[in-house]
C-alpha cells in the first residue's frame, strides 16, 4: 500500500536575477542556480525548540500565543505546536480562535500539534487504553480548526515487542479512524520506549493499515547504539512529517552529533516534499541561536541539493 505525505509541498519557485562579472562569487551563483528550481523541502518550526522560554526558565519568556509571531520573524513559514503550552485549551474555541489568526496575521502555517500526556495508546489495559484514544479526540478537533494536516502521538505500550505491536497498532487505528472523519492524520514519532526501533515502530504502521496513520521521523531519540540513518531509513516511507532535531553545532556550522548532509538525503531520497521541522534541543547555544543554526544549516543543504 501506497503511503504519502498528505501534503504534496512542492514549494513555489523562488525568482532571482542574472547576476555576470568576476565579483559574482561561486556561492552565489550556486544560489542563484537554486534559485530557478523548486524547493525541495520547506522548514518549519517545532515549539518545542523553545521550550525554556515557554516554560519560564530562561528570559524572554514565551507565551503560547506569541509563537506565530515569533517563529516569522527568524524566516519560518510553518509552525509545529506542542500541546503542552495550551495544555487546557483544547476546546477553547476563542483561545484556538486567536491562535489561528496570530498564525494569519504572520504568514505561517500550522501544520501539528505534538501531543503528550494522554494516556497510553498501547496499553495493555482495554479500558485505560479507550481512554488515551478518546484523551486525544479533542486535539484532533483542536488541530482542524487551526488548519493543521495532523496530530503526533506517542506508541508507548508494556509488554513483550510481539504484543506491544498489537496493543500499539489498536489503539492508533481507533484513534486514526475518528481522525479520518475529520480530514487529520495521526503520525508517531520514534520517541522511547519500542517507538525508538524503526522496525517496530515501521511494523505498527503496517498493522494499523490506515492511509492517515503514519509516521513523523526524528533525528535524535534514537539509543546510543542504534544507527539513526537506518532507523530513519525505515520510517520514511510513512512519513508525513519529519523533524530535524539538533544538539551543537561546530565551527563550520555542522551538527555535531548527526550528519545532517546523510540525514537528509535518506528524507529525501525516500521522495518527502513536506516541512522539515526544527528542534533545537542543546544547552550550548541559546535556544534562538540554536534554531537559526538548525536552519542555516538545512538552507545550506536545501541549496546544495538544487544545484547538484
Amino acid at each position: 500500500m501506497e503511503r504519502r505525505t498528505f501534503l504534496a509541498l512542492g514549494g513555489a519557485a523562488l525568482g532571482g536575477l542574472c547576476v555576470e562579472g568576476s565579483a559574482f562569487s561561486g556561492q552565489a551563483k550556486r544560489e542563484q542556480k537554486a534559485s530557478e528550481k523548486k524547493l525541495p523541502f520547506e522548514i518549519s518550526l517545532a515549539q518545542w525548540s523553545w521550550h525554556n522560554r515557554l516554560f519560564g526558565r530562561a528570559k524572554p519568556k514565551m507565551d503560547n500565543l506569541d509563537f506565530a509571531e515569533e517563529a516569522s520573524k527568524l524566516g519560518i513559514t510553518g509552525i509545529e505546536y506542542v500541546n503542552q503550552f495550551f495544555k487546557d485549551k483544547a476546546r477553547d474555541t476563542t483561545y484556538l480562535a486567536e491562535m489561528k489568526k496570530r498564525a494569519a496575521d504572520n504568514g505561517v502555517q500550522s501544520l501539528l500539534i505534538m501531543c503528550d500526556g494522554e494516556g497510553n495508546l498501547g496499553d495493555p489495559d482495554a479500558q485505560r487504553r479507550t481512554q488515551a484514544v478518546e484523551n486525544h479526540y479533542k486535539w484532533v478537533e483542536a488541530a482542524k480548526y487551526l488548519g493543521c494536516h495532523s496530530i503526533r502521538v506517542n506508541a508507548a505500550s508494556t509488554g513483550s515487542y510481539e504484543e506491544q505491536i498489537k496493543l500499539a497498532a489498536d489503539g492508533l487505528r481507533r484513534l486514526s479512524e475518528y481522525a479520518f472523519g475529520h480530514g487529520l492524520n495521526v503520525i508517531v514519532e520514534n520517541h522511547g520506549g519500542l517507538s525508538s526501533n524503526g522496525r517496530w515502530l515501521s511494523h505498527v504502521i503496517k498493522q494499523v493499515n490506515r492511509l492517515n496513520c503514519g509516521t513523523l521521523p526524528d533525528f535524535g531519540n534514537f539509543p546510543p547504539d542504534t544507527d539513526r540513518y537506518e532507523a530513519v531509513e525505515m520510517l520514511m516511507p510513512f512519513a508525513k512529517a519529519v523533524s530535524a532535531k539538533s544538539y551543537d553545532f561546530d565551527d563550520k556550522g555542522d551538527e555535531t552529533l548527526i550528519d545532517y548532509p546523510r540525514m537528509m538525503k535518506v528524507v529525501l531520497d525516500a521522495g518527502y516534499k513536506g516541512f522539515v521541522g526544527i528542534e533545537y534541543e542543546g544547552r550550548r547555544l541559546d535556544e534562538t541561536e540554536g534554531i537559526l543554526a538548525t536552519k542555516k544549516l538545512l538552507e545550506k543543504i536545501r541549496v546544495d541539493c538544487m544545484t547538484t
